[in-house]
Parts: C-alpha cells; sequence; structure tokens
C-alpha cells in the first residue's frame, strides 16, 4: 500500500471559512480551505482524528492568527512538493508578518542564493500557487508587481482578509 502524507485529517472553523487540516501523525501537511482551487485528492481514504498533538498546535495557532497576533510558533510543518516548490516555500516562511513581496523579488532572492543570473517569476508564482499548507506558510503575502492581489488558491477575497487581518504593509518589504 502505498504510503500518503494525508493519513488524518481534521477541521477548523475560521473566519474566513471552513478549513481541513491534514497530517502524517508527526506534522502538518496540509491546511486548505474547503473547495479551494488545488484541494487534494487523497483525503476521503485519511482518517477523521480530532486528537492529533499537531491537530491541536495548529487549532492554537489559527486562533491566534485570527485575533489578529502574530503567534510566536509554528506547529511542525511537513509540505510535499519537489525540490523547487520546497525552496519556494522556504522562502515565503521568510517573509514577516505584516509585510509582503512580489514574486519578482523572491525569484530575484533565489537567483541570488544559486549564483544564477535570473529565475522566472512564473516558475515561482506556480509554486506559490501550490501550496499546501496556507496562512501558516504565507503565501498570502506575495502579490503581484504592480501592487495587485493575484493569485490566491482561497481566493482573492480571502488574501484580502488575511492582508488587512495582519494590517499588511503593501510597499513590498524585503526577504
Amino acid at each position: 500500500m502505498k504510503e500518503t502524507t494525508y493519513k488524518y485529517i481534521s477541521h477548523f472553523c475560521s473566519k474566513l471559512g471552513e478549513m481541513t487540516l491534514a497530517s502524517d501523525r508527526e506534522a502538518l501537511t496540509g491546511l486548505w480551505f474547503d473547495g479551494q482551487k488545488h484541494f487534494p485528492r487523497g483525503l476521503e481514504e485519511a482518517e477523521e482524528d480530532d486528537f492529533q498533538p499537531v491537530f491541536d498546535d495548529t487549532r492554537r495557532w489559527l486562533d491566534i492568527y485570527f485575533t489578529g497576533r502574530e503567534p510566536d510558533f509554528k506547529p511542525q510543518l511537513r509540505p510535499v512538493g519537489t525540490a523547487f516548490q520546497q525552496w519556494v516555500w522556504q522562502t515565503l516562511l521568510r517573509i514577516p508578518y505584516g509585510e509582503t513581496t512580489t514574486y519578482g523579488a523572491i525569484a530575484k532572492l533565489l537567483a541570488s542564493e544559486t549564483d544564477s543570473s535570473s529565475m522566472s517569476a512564473q516558475a515561482v508564482g506556480n509554486a506559490v500557487g501550490r501550496n499546501p499548507i496556507l496562512i501558516i506558510i504565507p503565501c498570502h503575502r506575495v502579490i503581484g508587481a504592480d501592487g495587485n492581489l493575484t493569485g490566491y488558491a482561497g481566493g482573492i477575497k480571502r488574501k484580502q482578509a488575511l492582508l488587512q487581518l495582519e494590517k499588511a504593509d503593501m510597499l513590498f518589504g524585503r526577504l
């Protein structure tokens, strides 16, 4: 039998809608708004279990976050993706609470970290859009070069609400 990263699931009712949490028992492997773009397949095979310690940590993190405060901890995270996606997602974790950056700025940073002359902002955008752990891995803090809110799998209205909750600086913070 194939090993899955979604062994257990639980649910969380946020201010912005119902969310599904997934775990491999040791770490959070997914956090999605129900029905969002890129909602994963295979969750129906996962066991419903509200008592996983990582789910308790995640719900505590979300409770703090949705009061408009920055949590001072993160649950154990284990997003599954390609090496490039992992690299981009780790970079997203470096965007400070209440700040934003652009796809192009991330591409430029990643290029500099590999001594490459350039990196595709579109490739970065594709990886950002496949982030399986919304909010905690803050893909909502990435905006278009012109300041427009673009491409959030949970929906643009939710992205806007999350940035407002954080009182985000829309002047493209630095990574």
